[in-house]
């Protein structure tokens, strides 16, 4: 930079144009004069470094000129003068100007405006090239110093240099001296020849002299070795470079399936879309397959540069590997943050026909080996923590002075930030990925799968029961069914239909041609189906585990679906799940159809007004994606933010309830979520937020008919009459779980259009309601008579209308309150009288409306918690009395609905049927105690089916027995396991003792073909297990099996036929743990329950996400994207333990199965296999 500028006046005139043209600052500014201190206004252009002034505004030529570069310019306060002045002086603001060049003066400048001088000082301090000068100023410090380095490295050099030429000439004397030493030693050589040959005895001692100090070299060297390989660090570089093999090999796999996802979909729907009739556009595949391309590369050099490492082994340093892949990552978070979109884009692109045919034929490749595309696009979402979990293990056995230990611990810190990241957007769409899974197993698709606010709830075998005209049942057709199967179902349950389905030999699904998507709109559930005198034991049949869907769609007649459920205790689940959805819907219409009959808003603007739903927040932070509410789903909240989104009486996504229910135990206690319970059921205004109350309550005075409500209701508070008898919960013998806000809500359908209804006062009686003459169904069966079913209530029809004498439909407005209209629509739905409305205040009081809401609310958490987690309260005594006395608090309501009091016993009786059905269970403890007949059969009496069957008996029995909350905090790796997790522990122990009765039975026979025909009959075992859908025991055989103790029998192998080799293959790639085990998990989810799945599979997955994001945030707010993902692998895993196979106890094999004295340790049957077949010699 120079320090000096050569301008003629030329240039100076040309810089002062252009400088008043286009200064970067322009204006009048008043200067102080050197000479008389006075001040004169001038008008100033600043321009680059060069600052000009002006007489005035109009003057060509410049009156004087600064170059700014190197000063420094701030605001100064307003000089001292007397008191005559200074309220003018007050006005102005001053500022300096100090240049860098010596001598010269500073330049003083005021405004009258603070905006103005603070803008002035701003644009002349970056006119002054400050930072540059700054940056000048180290650069040359730096640059110094290098220069000394330099200097002094010459030095050194010069040095070393006269060191080299000194040691030269000393190698060149003692050359000379050897040269003279070697002719001495020639000339005294034959006197040492003679010497030898004359004394050979000293020469066999010299011989074992050099014998022996070899051998005490070896010895002193294996000794070394071999302590150095019992040593810690040997034992860590052996895991460090088996972790770093490990690493290579899931590598090679991830790169495997990027190429196929690339060349077998990305490439050929490139190539489609460019075509004449393109199935897609160009668009979509770049929405779909965003950065795919990209990634393949990054990680192809990344594989390459691993196996260039291991070509080095065994010094293995990774570290600028890593380096090479971090700033890479940003392709990654854009993949995604695409992720979603990518599915939903995909969900529309198969609508088209012709694409889904197509994509159907790239996926029957060979390569896919029968995956989807949804899998090969979700495979980048585990990488990452896939890295982080290696990074883990790589520290951990890497010493802290390492000389890459910081760079891996950097690289696992980058990589965790994009996986808190990915972990919530693998929550978001996991919902997604498994309705496009299950339409993709439906032959004939299933387009409502499509709808990406579909959430999957549950899925299960269900027999579908045959049934006449009047709803009874075949007793003569059900025992077929039951033999033959004939009427098995494989069900799912989303949050607005019921899918219905049969499993074809191949694995694929079937809709039903009647009734196979069943709108759950338009669904009526009936608990316990009704008894006649003739058929008066079909309860007894079948154990009260049946249960019926009436079906009233509005553009055909109505029919009825009855489902014959395995367990008492897997149709309370299906039920309790069935009747949350249908309520879900039917509440939220109900509330919307009150609210904007009575509100100047409605219900979407009420939830759409209040920001707390939408907004994040300190305590709240919000995804992306909306739940089944369409209400955008939590990602990080704080505790009371959940409950308040559990008790919020406007919606409540069933998805969010599993998911609340499943992982409270980690961020609270089941008492404050009774406390809270009981609290908006005492104080049902505070679930509301006042914003929306404002809303709510800013109603049109003309509906009110000038009724005046007082500000002290007597509803406004709980009352409670004197203890009700529990005789009275069960006076009707038919239970039907309805809901109490019960009304048509679909705007397709419409509603109870209550046109005059004002002339029907409110104590009105049931036959009244359902007489002729007043509701009119349009459902032609329901018209033909007003007598109301004992199972059905008045209110179950879709559509009512009110017709007028003149037989006119009246489509006017109605006049009626939302408390009358919640009234007819809930009165009818129990089984008794309804309520009698003895005042004109409830007609028009809304408070009643949210009172019942509130109630229900309560009872719908109550009776999920209740029917599905029925272990808290076995748990805890506590809070099963907390729940009791609340629900006996709830009968003591004295407003409280028929059809809410019915619901409240049921789930009183619900927790004492708990206890009896947890008692009828078969436990494992109870078959190691049965000791009725000593064990006489040995493994050669017992058929392979039998050996099967009780295996699965068994392995399902422990499997189910373990609670859901053992699946929390990772409590199976921690040193208390036995404490925190003693079911986990039981069940890898069973595992493990299966698997070593398989190996022990084998190496108890003494002859080769003997072991054969053992292997022979134990993979028939493994296979039936398959067929039984038991892939635990599966895993127990074939591990017993691939030990090395039985591996290693190459004669006995040798004897086994081809086709069991083939089969033992078969079964170890339907269970192996590739790809996170693909296989398995494909496998599963073709496969009807019942089935025993591996444990193993799922306690990785859990350590996966527990090992890739923390519970809490850094500001306390619970990960509720992580609770998210765990509830989705608890449901998965409680849906195979809900449902029981249906096998004979045989003692006698059982018996067998755990005897624990067959059962040889892992060093015994080494020792024994040595002994049947010892080692070749080398």
């Amino acid at each position: 930079m120079q320090k000096s500028v050569r301008f003629n006046e030329g240039h100076a005139l040309f810089l002062s144009v252009v400088a008043r043209k286009e200064g970067t600052k322009r204006g009048y500014l008043s200067k102080k004069t050197t000479e008389n201190s006075r001040w004169h206004e001038k008008f100033f252009a600043l321009y680059q470094n060069v600052f000009f002034y002006f007489e005035n505004e109009q003057s060509v030529r410049p009156a004087g000129i600064y170059l700014l570069e190197g000063c420094t310019c701030e605001s100064v306060p307003v000089p001292k003068v007397s008191t005559a002045g200074k309220e003018t002086l007050d006005k102005q603001h001053y500022f300096l100007i100090v240049f860098g060049h010596d001598g010269q003066k500073p330049l003083e400048l005021r405004t009258e405006e603070e905006n103005e001088c603070d803008e002035w000082v701003e644009a002349i301090q970056q006119a002054s090239y400050s930072d540059i000068i700054i940056e000048r100023e180290v650069l040359m410090q730096k640059y110094i110093h290098l220069v000394q380095i330099v200097e002094t490295e010459k030095v050194a050099a010069n040095q070393l240099r006269t060191q080299l030429e000194d040691q030269d000439t000393e190698i060149e004397r003692l050359k000379g001296e050897i040269v003279a030493l070697n002719k001495t030693n020639e000339r005294m050589w034959p006197y040492h020849v003679n010497q030898e040959d004359e004394d050979p005895d000293i020469k066999k001692i010299k011989k074992v002299q050099s014998f022996m100090r070899g051998w005490l070299c070896r010895r002193k060297w294996k000794l070394i070795v071999q302590d150095y390989i019992c040593s810690p660090h040997a034992e860590s570089m052996r895991k460090r470079n088996q972790i770093v093999f490990n690493m290579v090999e899931a590598e090679t796999e991830y790169v495997h399936q990027l190429s196929i996802l690339v060349n077998c979909f990305l490439r050929p729907l490139r190539m489609a879309a460019s075509s004449k009739k393109p199935p897609i556009s160009h668009d979509d595949v770049s929405s779909v397959f965003l950065n795919s391309e990209t990634i393949m590369f990054l990680h192809e050099i990344f594989h390459q540069g691993l196996k260039a490492r291991i070509a080095n082994w065994p010094t293995l340093v990774l570290a600028d590997l890593f380096d090479i892949l971090l700033p890479m990552l940003n392709i990654y978070q854009e993949f995604v943050r695409n992720h979603q979109y990518s599915l939903q884009v995909l969900a529309n692109c198969k609508q088209n026909r012709d694409f889904d045919k197509l994509l159907k034929q790239y996926e029957a490749n060979a390569a896919c080996e029968g995956r989807m595309l949804e899998t090969f696009l979700t495979y980048p979402m585990f990488q990452i923590p896939r890295y982080i979990i290696t990074l883990h293990e790589l520290l951990a056995h890497t010493p802290h002075e390492h000389v890459e230990r910081k760079s891996l611990e950097f690289a696992k810190s980058k990589l965790e930030e994009l996986s808190r990241v990915m972990h919530d957007e693998v929550s978001d769409t996991e919902n997604i990925r498994k309705n496009l899974a299950i339409e993709r197993m439906i032959v004939e698709g299933c387009d409502i799968l499509l709808d990406t606010s579909q959430t999957f709830v549950r899925q299960g075998s269900l027999i579908q029961l045959p049934s006449v005209e009047r709803g009874k049942l075949s007793k003569v057709r059900l025992g077929s069914l039951s033999l033959k199967k004939e009427g098995e179902r494989q069900c799912f349950l989303f949050t607005k239909h019921f899918l219905i389905c049969t499993r074809s030999s191949g694995g694929k699904l079937h809709l039903l041609k009647q009734g196979g998507v069943l709108s759950l709109i338009e669904c009526t559930l009936i608990e316990e189906t009704e008894t006649s005198d003739d058929d008066c034991d079909g309860g007894q049949v079948f154990g009260q585990l049946d249960f019926k869907l009436i079906i009233e769609p509005s553009d055909s007649p109505s029919f009825t679906v009855v489902l014959l459920a395995p367990s008492r205790q897997e149709k309370a689940a299906w039920t309790s799940d069935i009747s949350q959805c249908i309520d879900n819907i039917r509440c939220n219409g109900l509330m919307t159809s009150v609210f904007e009959e009575n509100s100047k808003v409605t219900v979407p603007h009420m939830i759409k007004s209040d920001m707390r739903l939408h907004k994040d927040d300190v305590d709240i932070c919000f995804s992306k994606t909306l739940n089944s509410c369409k209400v955008p789903q939590i990602r990080y909240a704080s505790v009371e933010r959940l409950l308040e989104r559990l008790t919020d009486l406007r919606f409540l996504s069933i998805d969010f309830l599993n998911t609340f229910l499943h992982t409270y135990r980690i961020f609270t206690t089941a008492a404050v979520v009774m406390d809270k319970l009981a609290d908006i059921y005492k104080k049902p205004f505070t679930s509301i937020p006042v914003r929306s109350l404002e809303l709510f309550f800013a109603t049109n005075q003309n509906n009110r008919s000038g009724d005046h409500i007082n500000d002290k209701s007597p509803r406004l508070c709980r009352k409670f009459s004197g203890p009700l008898s529990i005789s009275s919960r069960t006076s009707s013998p038919v239970r039907t779980r309805k809901l109490s806000l019960h009304s048509p809500i679909s705007a397709r359908v419409g509603g109870l259009d209550l046109t005059n209804i004002n002339s029907i006062p409110s104590s009105f009686s049931q036959s009244a309601v359902s007489s002729p003459s007043s509701f009119i169904p349009e459902s032609p069966q329901n018209s033909e008579s007003g007598e109301v079913s004992p199972c059905r209530s008045p209110s179950t029809p879709r559509h009512f209308r009110y017709r007028q004498p003149g037989g006119k439909w009246e489509n006017s407005r109605c006049s009626v309150s939302p408390a009358s209209a919640f009234a007819i629509a809930t009165a009818a739905a129990g089984h008794g009288s309804p309520p009698v409305f003895n005042n004109s205040e409830r007609t028009c009081d809304k408070e009643f409306i949210i009172r019942r809401a509130a109630t229900n609310r309560v009872l719908n958490v109550l009776r999920h918690w209740v029917s599905k987690h029925s272990q808290d309260f076995e748990m805890n005594s506590e809070l099963k009395m907390g729940v009791i006395c609340l629900l006996e608090e709830i009968l003591r309501d004295p407003d409280l609905l028929p059809q809410e009091r019915k619901a409240t016993a049921n789930i009183l009786s619900t927790l004492s049927l708990d206890e009896q059905e947890a008692d009828a269970q078969l436990r494992i403890e109870d078959i190691l105690q049965m000791v009725e007949c000593p064990r006489s059969e040995c493994f050669e009496s017992l058929s392979a089916m039998e050996l099967a069957e009780q295996i699965t008996l068994l392995d399902h029995i422990v499997f189910r027995s373990i609670p859901y909350e053992e699946f929390l905090g990772q409590g199976w790796m921690k040193v208390d396991k036995s404490e925190r997790t003693p079911y986990i522990m039981k069940t890898s122990q069973h595992f493990n003792d299966m698997s070593n009765l398989v190996a022990s039975q084998i190496m108890t026979h003494t002859d080769v073909g003997s072991r054969a025909n053992s292997i022979e009959k134990w993979v028939a075992v493994a296979d039936i297990c398959r067929c039984l859908n038991n892939y635990n025991g599966v895993l127990e055989i074939t591990s017993a099996l691939n030990r090395s103790a039985i591996y290693r029998l190459k004669k006995t192998w040798a004897k086994v036929c081809k086709q069991t080799k083939a089969l033992m293959d078969k079964l170890q790639k339907t269970v192996s743990s590739e790809g996170r085990f693909k296989n398995l998990r494909e496998t599963l989810k073709n496969c009807n329950p019942p089935s025993v799945p591996y444990l193993g599979m799922y306690l990785t997955d859990l350590a996966f996400i527990e090992e890739g994001t923390p519970n809490f945030t850094e500001e306390g707010l619970v990960n509720f994207s992580k609770m998210r993902m765990i509830s989705h692998i608890i449901r998965e895993i409680r849906q195979f333990q809900q449902t029981p196979y249906r096998i004979e106890h045989q003692p006698k094999v059982t018996q067998y199965l755990l005897d624990k004295t067959l059962i040889m340790d892992e060093d015994t049957l080494y020792d024994l296999s040595l002994k049947i077949e010892p080692r070749l010699p080398a």
